[in-house]
């Protein structure tokens, strides 16, 4: 399934539950004082979409991570639907790359560190029933084929199905939304001239190479 980036995008923060366990201090310290109880989101707007799988340019003056997920294609329009229904409404399970500064807080929304230009970027998709179950499968990503991060989906803290029903009680989702649904702990720092690939078993592969600094 050819995709392309056309809805909003959702991502799941903190949903590696050993990223989670790991934190627990830190998160009963202020300004935290609790560890979260309602899925931790954010968004890559339109100016990150990535529709041609692109160089990543390295940004002056600043650093570059990388964070892989699973993203589920929304295909009909969800609203407030309960987690035993919520995968009738996904067409197509893909890849997403999320090119970000690092952040160092999830405390508040790191607009600047998310929102680069071209910094997301979506595989194609598989059909769900083409995938079977999620949980059984491991998202590996590579630098430099260098395996640097490895989150098998059972280790989420949500699954697809519970958050697909938190979401859509937040706001409706429409067809070509998207889900990123959690990201291995913490993301992996790079450098000029590296490439980066993620896979999703055999089925599901997505590509990028980072260029020189821009100004």
């Amino acid at each position: 399934m050819n995709t392309q980036l056309q809805g909003k995008v959702v991502c799941v923060a903190l949903n590696d539950s050993q990223q989670l366990d790991a934190m627990q201090s830190t998160f009963e310290q202020a300004p935290y004082k609790a560890m979260p109880t309602q899925p931790v989101l954010y968004f890559k707007p339109h100016n990150t979409w990535n529709h041609t799988q692109a160089a990543i340019a390295y940004p002056t003056d600043d650093e570059l991570v990388v964070g892989a997920s699973v993203a589920l294609v929304i295909g009909q329009q969800c609203c407030r639907v309960n987690a035993a229904s919520a995968m009738d409404y996904v067409a197509g399970v893909a890849l997403l790359h999320d090119f970000s500064l690092p952040e160092n807080s999830y405390y508040r929304p790191d607009i600047k560190g998310k929102c680069l230009d071209n910094s997301a970027t979506l595989s194609d998709a598989v059909m769900v029933s083409d995938i079977g179950q999620l949980q059984q499968h491991t998202l590996q990503t590579f630098v430099n084929d260098r395996l640097a991060q490895s989150l098998p989906l059972a280790n989420l803290q949500r699954s697809a199905e519970q958050l697909i029903g938190s979401i859509s009680h937040i706001m409706t989702l429409e067809p070509g939304d998207v889900i990123a649904i959690g990201f291995a702990g913490e993301r992996t720092p790079l450098s000029q001239g590296d490439e980066v690939r993620s896979q999703l078993g055999e089925s599901i592969k997505l590509h990028n190479n980072v260029e020189g600094a821009t100004a």
